[in-house]
């Protein structure tokens, strides 16, 4: 009881010293919570929206997915013809069975040809109005669509494109254009799981979506009172005698369940990487608090000691007022984690997916795992000085406050710290040597983490040095006051090497991804220049397939020299050495693509692989499966009939582009794949005759115009776009690494607050003997600056090393050009010295308000 009457007097005596790491555990424990609470109940949201909109018993074509996916290769959604409804309606125990017809293969836009598909990445689906959609879905104005030229939008749609009644609307398919106003609106009575909706009336349906009546892409099926589910299914698949694929609600929500959560872990778990990070940091703050904390409180601890503390009692009483931190700051940060959860759903609904707080969803694991995480977490980081403040002698009690330093732990440390760096940097110059990215994987894990704890535990010894130099070059001008900030750096190594430690990890991750990302950027660019012989490419950037109609306009545009095009498929193939692959991808182009983009051949002629009955592979299949030139493969092409092509070219796998494609032509797909079977270009490509390719990109841009879902780029807008591809993704990472530098940041004014309170008698006496009170604050500002650019000098140089190791394996994938974001580089050093100066505020203004002769007086 002693020990904790002591713990709980010093925790509150202390509390203002306390709450910089009580808000870092804060921030951490609400990042785990937030993540955890977020994705839960966005599972609970979409539990909820598939058990809604999931009929009895479901039945669709073989062709379709699980999920209820409903694109294909030729762009149209497969189908059964409408005789199914007939013979599941005479299946025992149906109540009722409703064919309906809808494609997510589709855009749809606006009078000003305005794309209305949702910005956040969900679905844009056109289907029939059907019994199943009206329980999930209540008309509020106008009426259902009832004729060709009517169509009935979602009010999240409407209300996000600003549209009414009476607009008109064009619903592009791979069939055609189809126009048609707005009927009615109609308003979800689940959660908007972000889609775009459209329904048509059930011929026109099939007319704009298949291009033909009397088919469906499913059939909903009620069952009648008494029949389950499973029941229902096998009298269904009895009747229908097994040709289509039948599942029950369960088994459509669990499917559909399965695809949001494989996203949604990826997604939990990036998160709670980042939280970890954060935690990481954190750790280095409350060393340096508690560290800090003990040396203050040396002669306390010794007159414990002396009137009869023990050691285990001392270390006890530290280690209390830990765990009070890390319980005071897990609880706060269990509140601000649902907080975090609810502000993510107000984003997300920003975004287009409307997210109910209804729905939120706490599970008891939630709180019970930020607590221990936090509480646990905290105690750990406190373990060393506690044991620390353990080796208190009751002879402390005559000295000055503030425990000499162990010169031989000291040495210890920078010993063990050499060896850690030295075998990271080893482990790292063995991923850069591998001949196989996966093998080097493992090393360049191993040399991540060995370095960063090297440099972790090097920190006091790189202190000592790296400091002089920054002191020398950036502080010495300030004479006197630069003078002394440098030394009161260097006052403690430990504490400088420490708190440099928590900027660094943050700042290392920052640099390695801008060196990764950087030269991903470079690499693709690179290759584009060596290898793309063609001056525009046509695609989508949804993944919608180019319809035949796009293509003739493509190929009708004024100025081009040829126009190439360019999709794949899938096939069971049977090569020399007797294997069967099944479903593997083949890749269909005109014998242009021969010269719009430059392959290396290992053997043979690439412009002959796009002979009749003729193929190329690349040469890791070939020896993978005993293929020379001439070799013969059989390919059963899918939706198609079996071919034996012979292999006329072997090209190089050391590539970006097109990296491990097998050529055939588009002529010899179409002699074993039936026309309305043939899949759809993914691609097309134009090049422009000699000296008119500004006009035919203006001509080309116009020729697209009534076809605004595909994406008309010249080269340098399509390496502009893959740079801001990767620019967003890497911005994304670092708005989640901002999370762990904040806590950096709040080490740093922890560092300056509770050393200023460390150096109180030391502030008064240099006031005392006539120092100013805007030098004693620029003392300390520079102080936190020279802290700051140490531990960024460290992360930048550490990361740097990480991410030009990464770019090695990269290269073996074909991106070989190694590229340092120097202007990012030179911003985030910068910027950390505003980070410096930042954190130095408030400990700085406390420092200039000290009373002098009560600072003199301060034991």
């Amino acid at each position: 009881m002693t020990v904790l009457k002591t713990s709980m007097r010093n925790f509150f005596a202390h509390k203002g010293r306390m709450a910089l790491s009580a808000i870092a555990v804060l921030l951490s424990v609400a990042f785990v919570c937030g993540t955890l609470v977020f994705t839960d109940t966005m599972n609970t949201t979409f539990d909820k929206l598939f058990a809604a909109t999931s009929s009895d018993v479901t039945v669709s074509a073989k062709g379709a997915s699980d999920t209820g996916e409903t694109t294909s290769d030729n762009g149209k959604p497969p189908v059964m013809p409408a005789s199914v409804v007939t013979k599941v309606r005479d299946a025992q125990g149906v109540k009722s069975a409703e064919g309906t017809v809808f494609s997510t293969s589709v855009t749809v836009v606006d009078a000003k040809k305005d794309s209305l598909s949702p910005s956040s990445g969900a679905p844009t689906i056109v289907g029939s109005w059907n019994g199943n959609d009206a329980r999930t879905m209540k008309i509020t104005s106008g009426t259902a669509p009832r004729g060709p030229d009517q169509v009935m939008v979602d009010a999240d749609t409407v209300d996000k494109h600003h549209l009414k009644l009476g607009d008109e609307l064009a619903v592009i398919s791979a069939v055609g254009t189809h126009k048609a106003r707005i009927s009615g609106i109609a308003d979800f009575q689940v959660t908007n799981p972000g889609a775009a909706i459209f329904y048509l009336d059930t011929k026109t349906a099939q007319q704009t979506l298949v291009g033909e009546t009397g088919v469906y892409t499913n059939v909903n099926v009620t069952a009648a009172s008494g029949t389950t589910d499973a029941q229902l299914k096998k009298n269904v698949i009895a009747s229908t005698g097994g040709a289509y694929k039948v599942q029950t609600a369960k088994e459509t929500a669990d499917a559909n369940q399965k695809d949001v959560e494989s996203f949604m872990n990826v997604m939990k778990y990036a998160m709670l990487g980042f939280a970890g990070i954060a935690f990481l940091v954190g750790i280095f703050l409350i060393i340096n608090t508690f560290s800090m904390l003990v040396a203050q409180r040396t002669r306390e601890i010794g007159l414990m000691r002396a009137i009869g503390s023990s050691r285990k009692q001392v270390n006890r009483s530290v280690l209390v007022e830990a765990l009070l931190l890390g319980f005071f700051g897990s609880v706060l940060g269990v509140g601000a984690g649902v907080g975090l959860a609810v502000g993510l759903m107000k984003l997300m609904s920003s975004m287009g997916m409307h997210l109910s707080t209804a729905d939120l969803t706490v599970a008891w694991t939630t709180p019970v795992v930020g607590l221990l995480l936090g509480v646990v977490v905290t105690v750990l980081a406190a373990y060393l000085p506690a044991r620390r403040a353990g080796k208190v002698s009751p002879m402390a009690a005559l000295r000055d406050a503030g425990a000499p330093a162990d010169a031989k732990a000291g040495r210890i440390r920078a010993l063990i710290g050499l060896v850690l760096t030295g075998a990271g940097g080893y482990c790292l110059y063995l991923a850069a040597g591998v001949s196989k990215a996966a093998d080097g994987s493992l090393w360049l894990g191993l040399g991540v983490v060995l370095s960063l704890i090297g440099f972790v535990v090097i920190g006091p010894l790189l202190a000592a040095g790296v400091v002089r130099v920054l002191g020398a070059v950036l502080l010495r001008m300030f004479g006197p006051v630069g003078r002394m900030a440098e030394r009161n750096a260097l006052r403690n190594p430990r504490r400088t090497g420490a708190t440099g430690a928590a900027l660094m990890i943050g700042l290392a991750l920052v640099a390695c991804l801008s060196v990764v990302g950087s030269s991903m950027v470079a690499s693709a660019t690179d290759q584009l220049d060596k290898t793309v012989g063609t001056d525009f490419i046509i695609q989508s950037d949804s993944g919608q397939m180019i319809t035949p109609q796009a293509v003739k306009a493509v190929k009708s545009t004024p100025g081009l020299s040829r126009v190439t095009e360019y999709r794949t498929t899938k096939g069971d193939w049977t090569t020399p050495d007797g294997k069967t692959l099944k479903d593997t991808d083949v890749t269909a182009a005109d014998p242009t693509y021969a010269t719009d983009l430059r392959v290396k051949t290992v053997a043979g002629n690439l412009k002959d692989a796009y002979l009749p009955d003729s193929m190329s592979v690349h040469d890791k299949f070939a020896k993978a499966h005993d293929i020379h030139l001439g070799s013969k493969i059989r390919i059963a092409f899918k939706d198609g009939s079996t071919a034996n092509l012979t292999v006329r070219a072997i090209t190089s796998s050391d590539g970006l582009i097109d990296a491990g494609s097998k050529y055939i032509s588009i002529a010899t797909l179409a002699k074993y794949v039936p026309a309305d079977k043939m899949p759809l270009d993914q691609l097309v490509f134009a090049t422009a005759k000699d000296g008119q390719q500004d006009s035919a990109y203006k001509a080309l841009k116009s020729s697209m115009h009534d076809y605004p879902q595909y994406k008309v780029r010249d080269q340098t807008d399509y390496k502009q776009a893959l740079k801001d591809q990767i620019g967003q993704l890497l911005n994304m990472i670092y708005g989640l690494l901002a999370l762990a530098i904040v806590v950096a940041i709040l080490g740093v004014v922890n560092t300056l607050a509770l050393s200023v309170v460390e150096r109180t008698r030391e502030i008064g006496l240099m006031r005392a003997i006539g120092l100013s009170r805007r030098q004693l604050r620029r003392m300390i500002r520079m102080e936190s600056v020279v802290i700051a650019l140490f531990g960024a000098l460290l992360g930048l140089g550490l990361g740097m090393g990480w991410g030009a190791t990464a770019q090695k394996l990269l290269a073996l994938e074909g991106l070989k050009v190694l590229e340092i974001p120097w202007g990012t580089i030179t911003a985030v050093f910068i910027g950390s010295a505003f980070v410096g100066l930042f954190a130095a505020l408030i400990p700085a203004f406390r420092a200039g308000r000290m009373n002098v002769l009560n600072a003199i007086a301060t034991e």
